[in-house]
């Protein structure tokens, strides 16, 4: 349950629509279930935050998150996002659920969206953006947070410095959005320059795209960090999934 669902409840107590009695029991949940003796799940994140727990998959076995994606649904969550996720363990994930669960893996970002993905809720749209198509794979976990966080989003793919005529072309996109997410590695210049052309915040995120010199990364989140425009925050090396996240919670705020 999410605040959204919390209100609605509390609006039919209020109307007569529905019974204290049968709010309670709506609402008669523990706010954490054990899995196993591998998880503890928090089932009130939803309620406290506005979002439920995600799984990341990264260091997790695939009964492990067959096991917490399960018990999530038979909780009431109606959609369960795991990141960083490979194709078999979401085979194993599909074997293991009933066959009327939607189950999507993409394989770019891979991220499995398991259940219905939800109606955009946000006020406005979402632009993802990356430097080179290299950065696609952070950028699409960006995207398919926000997605599954009830946001529209629009991909602009492929429009670095290198032909920097490929973003402007987009200046549309770019000043209708309610918040920008810059995907970039090598130098990492891509959100300075879209801080510049913007009129939202935009939040940038360094990827470990580049050579050497690079530093897996490094050399772009110090460029990022450094960045002249106004209105740029940062998140973590190939952290996409911070970055949809933040960039959803931006766009709820009426």
């Amino acid at each position: 349950m999410d605040k959204v669902e919390l209100s609605v409840i509390l609006q039919q107590v209020a109307s007569g629509e529905l019974s204290p009695d049968d709010a309670a029991l709506k609402l008669k949940m523990e706010p954490i279930k054990e899995v196993g003796e591998y998880a503890k799940v928090d089932m009130h994140r939803g309620i406290r935050q506005g979002v439920p727990e995600v799984i990341y998959g990264a260091g997790k076995t695939k009964e492990h998150v067959l096991g917490i994606a399960r018990t999530m649904l038979q909780n009431g969550q109606k959609t369960v996002l795991v990141t960083r996720i490979t194709q078999e363990t979401a085979d194993f994930v599909r074997a293991g659920l009933p066959e009327e669960v939607p189950l999507d893996y993409n394989t770019l970002a891979q991220t499995c969206v398991i259940g219905e993905m939800p109606k955009p809720t946000g006020v406005g749209k979402i632009v993802v953006a990356t430097g080179g198509t290299s950065d696609i794979p952070v950028a699409e976990e960006a995207a398919i947070t926000a997605e599954v966080l009830g946001n529209d989003v629009k991909r602009l793919y492929d429009v670095g410095v290198s032909g920097i005529h490929r973003l402007l072309s987009h200046m549309d996109e770019i000043m209708s959005a309610r918040c920008i997410v810059a995907v970039a590695g090598m130098e990492g210049a891509l959100p300075s320059v879209i801080g510049g052309l913007a009129d939202c915040p935009v939040i940038a995120v360094p990827t470990s795209v580049g050579y050497g010199a690079s530093l897996g990364g490094i050399a772009a989140l110090l460029s990022m960090l450094n960045s002249c425009a106004s209105g740029v925050s940062v998140v973590n090396i190939d952290n996409g999934f911070g970055a949809g996240y933040m960039a959803s919670m931006i766009n709820h705020l009426k």
